[in-house]
């Protein structure tokens, strides 16, 4: 018996900026994918995941950015804020730890509402100027979707959830993930947001359209803030 294909992927990661203009796109031209996708998260691991990966034989795939495409990166998010109507509030990671998001996503997602956290805690980080670092405003958010904070914000002492993030990790490694956003159709990979047309047309028959649990909300405008930041990230950004 032939085995089933493995469902799309969408890797998407809180800290970028790409991630969540993918996301927005989906929503806007493609929401009959949202339903059909297997959402996965792409961060860096701190310590103790790094370690867990090691021991399970893995290595995130961490490749030094240029100071050249790090400012190339700030002026091209803004460009692309801006023919989206998004008025960017820019975030400050000074001790960026990306595990209580991350791992807090599979929280999330364990209650039906993963895709409701990819774009809150987006929307915080990059309208809002939220610390997403920051397990305070990490239970903040989990509270404000209606999730037990406590199990949300707990996520990084969690040791099944621990064990969810090293096989997310793995997963990273084995389908050759590098940047975000990335999307898988079988075996065909597609990175960026400027692919996301070409992955939307590689399936032969329009899905159905994706029901109100899959969808996320629309994103509430935020005036553009004065912060800095270090915009590059593991692998470079699509």
């Amino acid at each position: 018996m032939a085995r089933a294909p493995k469902p799309p992927r969408f890797y998407f990661s809180l800290r970028s900026p790409y991630s969540w203009f993918a996301l927005l796109e989906l929503r806007q031209n493609h929401p009959e994918l949202l339903d059909r996708l297997e959402w996965r998260p792409f961060w860096e691991p701190d310590p103790t995941s790094a370690a867990l990966l090691a021991d399970a034989g893995g290595e995130f795939p961490y490749t030094p950015m240029s100071r050249a495409k790090q400012f190339y990166i700030l002026r091209d998010v803004r460009r692309l804020a801006a023919a989206r109507g998004l008025a960017l509030t820019w975030p400050v990671d000074r001790d960026p730890w990306w595990e209580p998001a991350h791992l807090g996503w599979f929280a999330a997602e364990r209650h039906g509402l993963g895709p409701a956290w990819v774009d809150r805690v987006s929307r915080a980080r990059w309208l809002e100027g939220a610390d997403i670092c920051d397990p305070g405003v990490v239970r903040a958010l989990a509270a404000e979707l209606g999730l037990d904070a406590d199990e949300v914000a707990g996520a990084v002492d969690d040791p099944g959830i621990r064990e969810q993030g090293v096989k997310a990790l793995l997963d990273v490694q084995r389908d050759g993930v590098f940047g975000v956003p990335y999307f898988l159709n079988g075996t065909e990979p597609y990175w960026g947001v400027d692919r996301l047309a070409a992955f939307a047309a590689s399936f032969p028959e329009p899905p159905p359209a994706a029901p109100e649990s899959a969808r996320v909300p629309e994103p509430v405008l935020a005036g553009a803030g004065s912060g800095t930041t270090d915009m590059s990230h593991a692998g470079g950004c699509g």
